[in-house]
């Protein structure tokens, strides 16, 4: 007997899904976003169950740093070019990515020290201010340091891929050096100043940016100010972060490469990004 049901009964699999269909070799979401590798790269050394959001923290944060490195670039070149617009999508760009790097520390933001102490043996000499990738953002920031360079000459491409960073204008000269071709008092010896020099506070700078400040509230020079004021107060609140976290888990012990640890983070933390653009704000 014909079973009219039948006929309207769905499928038993989902083979004629094209969504559900194999493909040859690997996804192509995975070809693409390399998942299959990056999970691969997890590899704890004990068997702490910290260690693992420790080191999934500490990867992730690397790959922001690689992202805003790359923003940061894109706006120097489009400043070097008076590419304004296009140098502050870079920047609001590289603002996202700072704030989502600040987020990453939530991890490990309550570790006790025996937690942390479960694990912090495995690093060794290991220890966060090796990571070339974030001295490439303090040098574009214009926090250079031969010393900070030497340590990866033991790593020749990282040695030099860094070295180009360090002997390159940072962002801010850049900007600087626009604000001089706008039209602004940025003084002679701050556009020819030796490049691989740490940047420091200039009152010529501080009167460019008071001109800036004080002048009509539309100004896309006021824009820029205001965003890199952004950025540099989410660099600040990364590394006061760090400082937090660092003083939760382990205090004022000793850092794993023999730095002071907190005492030398708190230094660090210290460094004002950017400084003008704060001292200005006393002036307006």
């Amino acid at each position: 007997m014909y079973d009219s049901t039948s006929a309207l009964a769905p499928p038993a699999t989902d083979d004629l899904d094209p969504l559900t269909r194999p493909f040859p070799g690997a996804t192509p979401y995975d070809a693409y976003v390399r998942a299959s590798v990056l999970n691969t790269l997890q590899q704890p050394f004990t068997e702490a169950p910290d260690e693992m959001g420790f080191l999934v923290t500490t990867q992730v944060m690397e790959l922001w740093f690689t992202l805003i490195v790359h923003e940061w670039r894109t706006a120097k070149t489009a400043f070097a070019k008076d590419e304004l617009h296009a140098a502050m999508d870079a920047l609001v760009r590289s603002r996202r990515a700072l704030t989502a790097l600040n987020a990453a520390w939530a991890p490990l933001a309550a570790l006790t020290p025996a937690q942390f102490n479960g694990f912090r043996a495995a690093f060794g000499r290991a220890s966060g201010f090796q990571s070339a990738m974030y001295r490439h953002m303090e040098f574009l920031l214009g926090d250079k340091s031969a010393g900070m360079l030497r340590l990866h000459e033991g790593d020749a491409a990282v040695h030099e891929g860094l070295g180009e960073t360090y002997r390159d204008t940072s962002l801010y000269d850049e900007v600087l050096r626009l604000l001089h071709r706008r039209g602004l008092p940025v003084p002679e010896h701050v556009r020819d100043r030796d490049v691989t020099a740490t940047y420091t506070s200039d009152p010529g700078v501080v009167e460019t940016w008071r001109q800036v400040y004080t002048g009509p509230q539309h100004d896309p020079l006021l824009a820029l100010g205001e965003l890199l004021t952004d950025i540099a107060e989410l660099v600040t609140r990364w590394r006061m972060d760090h400082v937090m976290v660092v003083r939760r888990a382990m205090g004022t012990k000793t850092g794993s490469a023999g730095s002071t640890g907190l005492a030398w983070l708190e230094r660090r933390a210290a460094r004002p990004v950017f400084p003008e653009l704060w001292e200005v704000r006393g002036g307006v």
